[in-house]
């Protein structure tokens, strides 16, 4: 019993490394506390910066108290990995990125069991050592699976259930597929609705009676059955551009998913998850790609700016929209410590109170380095928070 005890102990005191990887865990949402519930006129201290990431527009990972993000330099992909103080430790060239158009990094490394998995935008998915940064496997899974590259380039970020890494070649056969995130060998392979990948980064939903991923293609949302793929459901969802590059938002039995032109659909699933019905649609809610927060019973973000450009609060079980504010273009939000993180498209970063009356910004400052457009997700770790802008990366101080 004593020799228990001092295991248990042990256990005890052995610090938790917590991973962040797409928007935290997918959700958007941070679970820190203590932080500031407003800023200096100037914004937040700064810890520190870090210019020549080069192209991208990936966000950052966080693993084993190391942070990983991507950036493209002449048309080469590379993984940099800092300390939390912003040394860099590792710069690894891993191949090929994309170089066609808004050029850069695109999905976000994911951090898995001393693993880290990388999409390029090229279409490759590679698998490193965590620790070594040697590489176990790669495959270049357009090409194996019998599809082809997407008007702006493959940006997912591939999904890991237990054993299973799962993603969207969008063949005609081989449409979603699950890999063994050890080898890269094929678990299963689902026809899915035979379309082209979407950008969009799937969602797992491990509450109903038979696990199912949700995630959307080309000119629908699928709902497959985790552990053999086999397709449950579908709905179409079409827009000009066959761009569907959210992360559906999940709770309580109900998707939410949302896309440019087309807006959004609410689903609620039924039957353990073995089907759907649409619940509320809303073509006034076309967030393109910078997520939407579900905080209590209501929905916070913005438009695409392809037909609006307002922030939103809207009713969860409804669609009722409470309010529409224009004070700032459309951007990215997510959610920690009772506060809502805005970053718009025009650079600036905005706190702001939930409410369901008005667009609350308590306070707002401008990032002022980097390159290109703002489109990179923002993360929060340890009371800071990670700004990616093209070229740079930023550390500000929010506790």
């Amino acid at each position: 019993m004593k020799n228990l005890f001092l295991i248990l102990f042990a256990l005890a005191i052995v610090p938790v490394h917590a991973q962040i990887e797409w928007r935290n865990d997918r959700t958007g949402i941070y679970h820190e506390t203590g932080l500031l519930k407003s800023w200096p006129e100037n914004g937040p201290e700064m810890l520190w910066y870090y210019d020549g990431l080069g192209d991208g527009h990936s966000s950052v990972a966080v693993s084993k108290e190391k942070l990983y993000v991507t950036g493209m330099q002449d048309g080469k992909g590379y993984l940099y990995v800092f300390d939390l103080k912003g040394k860099l430790l590792h710069k690894k060239e891993y191949g090929t990125e994309w170089n066609i158009n808004y050029h850069g990094t695109r999905a976000t490394v994911i951090p898995n069991n001393g693993k880290l998995y990388i999409v390029s935008g090229t279409g490759n998915i590679l698998c490193f050592d965590e620790d070594t940064l040697n590489p176990i496997w790669q495959k270049d899974f357009l090409k194996e699976f019998g599809s082809k590259n997407i008007r702006w380039g493959i940006n997912e970020s591939p999904l890991i259930v237990g054993e299973k890494l799962i993603l969207t070649p969008g063949g005609k056969q081989h449409n979603i597929v699950a890999l063994n995130k050890n080898n890269g060998e094929l678990i299963w392979s689902s026809p899915g609705k035979g379309e082209l990948s979407a950008y969009c980064s799937p969602l797992y939903i491990g509450d109903q009676k038979v696990p199912l991923i949700v995630t959307k293609t080309e000119n629908h949302i699928l709902g497959l059955e985790a552990s053999t793929g086999k397709l449950l459901w579908s709905f179409e969802s079409k827009n000009r551009h066959q761009i569907h590059a959210n992360t559906p938002v999940y709770a309580n039995n109900m998707v939410l998913c949302s896309s440019v032109d087309k807006g959004s659909i609410m689903l609620r699933l039924s039957d353990g998850g073995r089907k759907a019905i649409i619940v509320w649609e809303s073509p006034e809610l076309d967030n393109m790609m910078g997520g939407m927060m579900k905080v209590g019973d209501y929905i916070y973000g913005s438009d695409s700016g392809e037909k609006y450009r307002n922030w939103y609060c809207v009713n969860w079980e409804t669609g009722e929209i409470l309010y529409r504010d224009r004070k700032l273009g459309m951007g990215v939000t997510i959610f920690a410590d009772g506060m809502l993180y805005c970053y718009t498209n025009k650079g600036e970063m905005v706190l702001v109170k939930p409410d369901t009356e008005k667009f609350n910004i308590v306070s707002q400052f401008t990032i002022t380095k980097g390159t290109a457009q703002h489109w990179a997700h923002p993360v929060i770790y340890q009371g800071t928070l990670y700004v990616r802008h093209g070229d740079s990366l930023m550390a500000y101080k929010i506790k």
